[in-house]
């Protein structure tokens, strides 16, 4: 026979064999020390009594009342604690790859060079430049590089020194 009784700390339902009455045990929900009653505190309601069985053998059982499902008791309750308790499903750690930021993008690198940024007769290397960089944002930049650079130039016929910038990011 079984005592079933309620943990007097949390509330949660339990249920012992009736041979460990007078022990001291641990509650496993809220893990105090409680000692297990002499006779169970809830009441039995798994067979009528035996004035019931006699008179209701005259009657045929319903397919519901001898079915397995209707046979099964369950004791469970959810303990109702008053004190607010930890979150019970705790976020995964953040992988150290993806802490550092922009990890998942790739370092690229972009030439502009000042003779290629020329429009009717316009320089508009600052314009392109200032227009790359907003594009690509400020907290991708990695470094930008200038570089000096020497190209034919048919116009003119002559080889010209010119400048423009490398720019190092995540993209």
């Amino acid at each position: 026979m079984e005592i079933i009784f309620d943990c007097p700390h949390c509330g949660q339902e339990l249920s012992v064999d009736s041979s460990g009455a007078g022990a001291e045990i641990k509650c496993p929900t809220c893990a105090e020390t409680i000692t297990i009653p002499e006779e169970s505190t809830k009441e039995a309601s798994a067979a009528p009594p035996v004035e019931q069985q006699e008179h209701s053998s005259f009657a045929a059982p319903s397919a519901i009342q001898s079915s397995a499902a209707a046979k099964i008791q369950l004791h469970l309750k959810v303990p109702a604690n008053k004190a607010s308790g930890e979150s019970l499903i705790k976020k995964a750690a953040v992988p150290l790859e993806a802490v550092a930021k922009g990890a998942d993008k790739r370092i690229r690198a972009r030439t502009i060079r000042r003779d290629k940024c020329f429009e009717n007769g316009h320089d508009k290397f600052d314009e392109v430049v200032t227009k790359f960089l907003q594009e690509i944002g400020e907290a991708n930049l990695v470094g930008i590089h200038t570089i000096s650079f020497e190209h034919f130039d048919v116009q003119v016929q002559k080889v010209m020194t010119d400048y423009g910038i490398i720019i190092v990011y995540r993209g």
